[in-house]
């Protein structure tokens, strides 16, 4: 145990003490925010000049148009189209917009057209288009002498908020599904993110000490075993410390950033809202996020944070391991290895495949539940199904076997690591890999 304690101490500290790790913590939390400085800049963008759009309203339904981001109407009533084609050449305007009558209030589609040399930027044609659908919507409404307010109240938003017909089950509301979804991927995402980076970590350190010949000299008073656990136990510490550095360096920068950057939640929505749909109460919005904030406040974050846990470090075990063995196994070309990583990254894949395919749309699914037990996809689909409550006889037995394979693959990857980590200039195969788990 001691030795153990020796190679987890070394390969923390190596590690933690280095230039990249440093920085590379350091740098993350920076780049998040010059991440969301770059957001709000580009939001703030007011890219191009304003355009002069002269406007020939044939139909006689669009009247005066106020101006607009980046595009100024200019009613044209008195003058031809060729007037102000003319007027375009000399410059006066940029362009001219025609309207043309309307056949029928039925009408549904109606094409306006737009004459200049000079393209018109996609932002801005959308704007036209939304603004004149947006007049053109208000006349129809005028000359069938219906009441604005009747007319809006004639758009519902229907949802559907899920009752327990024997009161034994769970209060859900609108909000569960996609409170529960957003946990979920966010969990996984964590999972597959953490295993993947951290594990192939593992595969490094014992290539980098296999190559400089390092582990025969540790191997000479330690227990290949207690090497190769130390390394993965020691590179999980570091990548734990290097997770809670972020968590604590993106938090002071998401509570600095609204002193650094003046954020205007309207610089943030499009400029106009399409025909027919209401514009964003605030005092709407607020309600809806208290809401949501509520519905967080429902979940049994003690069972998901501590499923999540205990899933996390199974997954890392049992991932880590084989990385480990692989990396034993591998020779100085790391090129001439990736056939023996590619089976091992598979299962990850796999796993973040099935939540985003399936688990966003059913989490319940037989696919689902069998991911969620099966110890390969388990520790990145269970953390997702959680979110949604799954039967706890589930949970319980995904833990178990979660745990079990984390064990088995730490001995089965030790007996792996044993043989190939004293073994040098010789391509290995799966088959040759399959010989060392008998050897005495």
């Amino acid at each position: 145990m001691r030795k153990l304690k020796l190679i987890i101490q070394r390969e923390y500290l190596t590690r933690v003490r280095k230039k990249s790790f440093i920085i590379g913590t350091l740098l993350a939390p920076v780049g998040l925010l010059v991440y969301f400085l770059v957001i709000v800049g580009l939001s703030k963008y007011q890219g191009g000049t304003e355009v002069k759009v002269a406007v020939l309203d044939e139909a006689k339904v669009v009247g005066s148009i106020p101006d607009e981001k980046g595009v100024r109407y200019i009613p044209a009533a008195n003058k031809t189209l060729d007037q102000l084609k003319t007027a375009v050449t000399d410059g006066q305007y940029d362009g001219v917009l025609r309207i043309p009558a309307l056949t029928s209030l039925k009408q549904k589609d109606l094409t306006v057209y737009y004459y200049s040399d000079e393209k018109l930027a996609p932002e801005k044609r959308q704007l036209i288009e939304r603004r004149i659908a947006g007049k053109v919507r208000d006349f129809k409404i005028d000359s069938l002498h219906l009441e604005r307010a009747s007319v809006e109240n004639l758009d519902t938003d229907v949802s559907i908020d899920p009752e327990s017909i024997n009161g034994e089950g769970e209060d859900e509301s609108k909000y569960t599904i996609g409170v529960g979804l957003a946990i979920g991927g966010i969990m996984a995402f964590i999972m597959f993110f953490m295993v993947m980076m951290y594990g192939q970590m593992v595969m490094r350190s014992v290539m980098e000490e296999k190559t400089n010949r390092i582990v025969e000299v540790m191997m000479s008073s330690v227990r290949p075993f207690d090497l190769m656990l130390g390394k993965i136990i020691g590179a999980g510490a570091v990548g734990l410390t290097q997770v809670v550095a972020w968590i604590v360096l993106s938090g002071g920068v998401m509570f600095l950033l609204p002193f650094i950057v003046d954020i205007d939640p309207q610089q943030m929505q499009p400029p106009i809202a399409a025909p027919g749909q209401p514009t964003i109460d605030p005092e709407m919005a607020q309600g809806e996020a208290f809401r949501i904030f509520a519905e967080l406040g429902k979940q049994n974050w003690y069972l998901i944070v501590g499923s999540f846990v205990v899933f996390f470090l199974g997954g890392y075990f049992i991932y880590s391991s084989m990385f480990a063995a692989i990396g034993s196994a591998m020779g100085d070309d790391y090129g001439e290895g990736q056939a023996l990583v590619l089976p091992v990254t598979i299962p990850i894949i796999l796993a973040f495949y099935i939540v985003a395919f399936v688990g966003i749309r059913n989490p319940d699914s037989g696919l689902m539940v069998f991911a969620s037990l099966f110890p390969l996809f388990s520790p990145i689909v269970m953390p997702f199904r959680m979110a949604f409550s799954p039967p706890v006889w589930q949970v319980a037995l995904s833990l178990i076997l979660v745990v079990a394979a984390a064990f088995f693959f730490v001995w089965l990857a030790g007996r792996i690591y044993r043989v190939g980590i004293l073994l040098y200039g010789k391509k290995v195969t799966f088959k040759e890999i399959s010989k060392w788990l008998f050897y005495r």
